[in-house]
């Protein structure tokens, strides 16, 4: 399971979602103000620093460029 954590105009929040749809995988979308506020951003993800962030099977990977790096992993597994 994919969570993604995001914003409003944010590029690569939309990458990530069109990401995970291209390669079937089971995901949430959870907006910024909406879903959880930026303290509990900062709780879940201390060290962030960019949108989005994004959790595989409950694990924090990092952003965008972490979830195309483990999806290239996938495919090559």
């Amino acid at each position: 399971m994919v969570e993604i954590y995001g914003k409003d105009n944010c590029p690569y929040c939309d990458r990530a979602i069109a990401l995970v749809k291209k390669i079937k995988a089971e995901f949430v979308y959870k907006k910024l103000d909406t879903d959880f506020t930026r303290e509990q951003l900062i709780e879940q993800f201390p060290n962030a620093r960019t949108f989005p962030q994004i959790r595989i099977n409950g694990e924090a990977i990092g952003g965008y460029d972490e979830l195309w790096k483990w999806e290239i992993g996938q495919r090559t597994s």
